[in-house]
């Protein structure tokens, strides 16, 4: 682990220098924690080899802001498990963020138990919801693709989209009782 720190010692500054070689030798050595990284924190939810990639993307693009040597591990774990967090989510995007900030099923809650939740919302749901849903948020297709990939019209498979977000949300924060 020290010889890792040394190098990451040598080569943080030099990719802030705009060393091209020093950049490609700092992600080679990265990419092996950040996979490991990736298969612990998005477990079901997110392609693995999707999370790497565009971790790497991340640490390329905004090394250069990091000043200490010893936040790169941190850094790099935080940035892994936004990204596998990220489409996890995406259904809450048509809800607004303080019906979903007040409901106590959310509050306080670790990650990993709130992907291992969403997880077993979506594997509840009947299996034309959950295509839908997976098309849509989680391949991230338009509307137009993912009717055409249901074999079915852009309004139906909305519908479907809706009420596959409509039953996670559902599972996940009950209303309360009568």
């Amino acid at each position: 682990m020290s010889t890792a720190s040394n190098t990451l010692a040598q080569l943080l500054p030099a990719t802030r220098a705009g060393d091209t070689e020093a950049m490609e030798r700092l992600l080679a050595l990265a990419r092996p924690d950040i996979r490991r990284y990736a298969l612990r924190h998005c477990a079901a939810t997110t392609a693995t080899d999707d999370v790497v990639q565009e971790a790497l993307i991340i640490v390329y693009r905004r090394v250069g802001a990091l000043r200490e040597v010893a936040a790169f591990g941190g850094w790099v774990v935080r940035i892994v498990q936004r990204l596998c967090m990220r489409p996890a989510l995406a259904w809450l995007r048509g809800e607004p963020l303080a019906q979903v900030e007040d409901a106590l099923a959310w509050s306080h809650r670790p990650d990993h138990e709130l992907r291992h939740d969403l997880a077993l919302a979506i594997d509840s749901l009947p299996p034309l919801y959950r295509e839908a849903l997976l098309l849509r948020d989680f391949e991230e297709l338009t509307i137009e693709e993912m009717a055409q990939r249901l074999s079915t019209t852009r309004e139906a498979a909305k519908s479907r989209l809706h009420r596959a977000r409509s039953l996670v949300r559902e599972y996940l924060v009950p209303s309360p009782p009568g």
